[in-house]
């Protein structure tokens, strides 16, 4: 869905199907889906030039064009990539496309099970997880259910970095949802394979226990430092989507 939200060409009817019908409840959903995609790229931007040299994208679906390890190779090109999908379709395509691209691997795993991922023999060939490292998890943890404890989650990867690495998240919202819209597209999803749990600033917040959020903290989607000169869409400030990158000190 996230893919044919992007103009991508790996999709099935059924996902353009669901796409179709979330925007009609919700017609700025390409757009925020744009933007979580810029946010991504300057995230990953702030991230190399702050001397990360690790990435690990968690939920990353299908590593296509503006994906990490273009944006952190432009950086410094001695960047090493882990991408990591549940989806055994992103596993395939993606070591087609990447299969030449050194520095770089796909592997499958699940966010729920972080540890599985961690002690991965392919991610230990290529991540030192003894050195500072950037987890990305964008558009992944409103897929998590409160049963499944994200937060949890997100402190057992805490516990697996060394000082000096980052997490980014970027999350779904209903804080201004006045209009309902954003309910009523998320109920959409209940059809699909996972259904998304819209959580507050808050609660958003936490995710990032044990980090130091970098400025400016967590934000809406446009708002996490936009590009010098850049002119911010109307209502950047009440966005459906939260962002934020933390630093893990010790």
């Amino acid at each position: 869905m996230y893919d044919y939200l992007l103009g991508g060409k790996d999709n099935y009817a059924t996902d353009r199907a669901a796409v179709e019908e979330v925007v009609r409840l919700a017609p700025d959903t390409p757009f925020m889906a744009r933007e979580n995609r810029a946010f991504l790229g300057r995230a990953v931007r702030f991230l190399a030039e702050s001397g990360v040299r690790q990435f690990v994208d968690i939920g990353s679906g299908l590593p296509t064009q503006g994906n990490v390890h273009e944006i952190a190779h432009r950086v410094a090109p001695d960047s090493r990539v882990l991408y990591v999908d549940i989806d055994p379709i992103v596993l395939a395509h993606g070591r087609a496309i990447l299969a030449s691209t050194p520095g770089v691997a796909v592997i499958q795993g699940d966010a729920r099970r972080v540890e599985d991922i961690l002690d991965d023999p392919e991610a230990r060939a290529l991540i030192n997880f003894n050195e500072p490292i950037a987890v990305l998890m964008l558009a992944v943890l409103h897929f998590i259910g409160d049963e499944d404890d994200p937060s949890g989650i997100a402190a057992r990867l805490h516990k697996a970095m060394a000082p000096g690495s980052y997490l980014t998240v970027s999350h779904v919202t209903a804080d201004f949802d006045a209009d309902r819209r954003v309910r009523n597209a998320g109920a959409v999803y209940e059809k699909a394979t996972s259904q998304i749990t819209l959580r507050s600033h808050a609660e958003v917040t936490r995710l990032f226990d044990g980090f130091e959020l970098v400025e400016p903290g967590l934000t809406t989607l446009s708002l996490w430092r936009p590009r010098p000169g850049a002119t911010l869409p109307p209502g950047a400030d009440r966005q459906w989507c939260y962002a934020g990158v933390g630093r893990k000190l010790d």
